[in-house]
């Protein structure tokens, strides 16, 4: 397993930390797409559709006119500079008449647009049975609202660039098409009452993702928890982190902090986590009196 972020790690299985930029989910600082791991794909994929475009006879003007992209983002992609979307990809193929040829890389360039610390709990998530996320800091990705997710991005020091904010938005809010699947894994939150409250990007935007929550915690695989700020005693005080049981294979603990990340294979580790998750689920609010709650705080807004 790969190690990314912060702990200490256990014997045997246990992932060895990497000190790697970035946080919260959110990566940090203003690298580019030739700074991470995923940069060797995307720098192919530039020369490959430069290759095609040239072939077609199609100056960046026009080839950028018939996908809807400016010429210098055209030429940004073409020389790796930038991590083209998948509605770019899609459209890239249709005007170049190449029959699939980009399209078959759409899938590994999508991989690059997470920072690195991230891309193998990305990678075990989009795949889990299970996932279970204690939350204390900030609402988790998988319930985050566009707005909420560019207001924390925009937040990050160092400043982190406009293209890379767009590529971890929708990063991001592509990871939450894991509802949409089926089946779709079980999925169990508990938040800290605190982040309910925490006014992110706003007024406007907190009720936006309170909103979400309220949404997402009425699907039948989901059960979303309040940890109220007046409980004595709170198992979590450890921080934040996620268990993720993958199809396959046994489960894993991802914790991450301050630029660190670390995937947690030890099973004797894990378990240990997975109980603690057990008796923080034990003393939050029970899954319907938490939607009742946050519904509470969405209506004081």
């Amino acid at each position: 397993m790969t190690s990314v972020r912060d702990e200490e790690t256990g014997q045997g299985q246990a992932a060895v930390p990497v000190p790697v930029q970035g946080g919260q989910g959110q990566g940090s600082g203003s690298r580019r797409p030739g700074d991470e791991p995923g940069a060797g794909v995307v720098t192919a994929f530039g020369r490959q559709l430069k290759l095609l475009r040239i072939r077609a006879g199609l100056e960046r003007p026009e080839f950028g006119k018939r996908v809807g992209y400016s010429p210098e983002t055209v030429a940004s992609i073409e020389q790796g500079r930038r991590i083209p979307q998948a509605g770019f990809i899609e459209k890239a193929d249709e005007v170049l008449g190449v029959g699939g040829v980009l399209n078959a890389l759409k899938e590994e360039v999508g991989k690059a647009h997470y920072p690195a610390f991230f891309r193998d709990a990305a990678r075990l998530e989009a795949d889990a049975q299970e996932l279970f996320l204690y939350a204390m800091q900030a609402v988790p990705g998988l319930l985050q609202t566009e707005e909420y997710t560019r207001a924390l991005l925009a937040m990050r020091r160092p400043l982190l660039d406009e293209a890379t904010i767009e590529q971890r938005v929708a990063a991001r809010l592509s990871r939450q098409e894991v509802f949409g699947s089926w089946p779709s894994p079980l999925t169990s939150f508990v938040i800290e009452e605190a982040v309910l409250h925490k006014p992110f990007g706003g007024a406007e935007v907190l009720r936006g993702v309170l909103e979400n929550i309220l949404l997402v915690g009425h699907k039948r695989n989901v059960e979303i928890q309040v940890m109220p700020n007046d409980r004595e005693d709170n198992a979590g005080v450890d921080g934040p982190f996620t268990l993720i049981t993958p199809k396959k294979g046994d489960q894993i603990a991802y914790l991450e902090v301050q630029g660190r990340s670390i995937l947690v294979t030890d099973r004797d580790e894990v378990r240990a986590i997975s109980a603690r998750y057990g008796i923080i689920r034990s003393q939050a609010l029970a899954p319907r009196e938490s939607l009742g709650f946050v519904e509470k705080v969405l209506g004081e807004l």
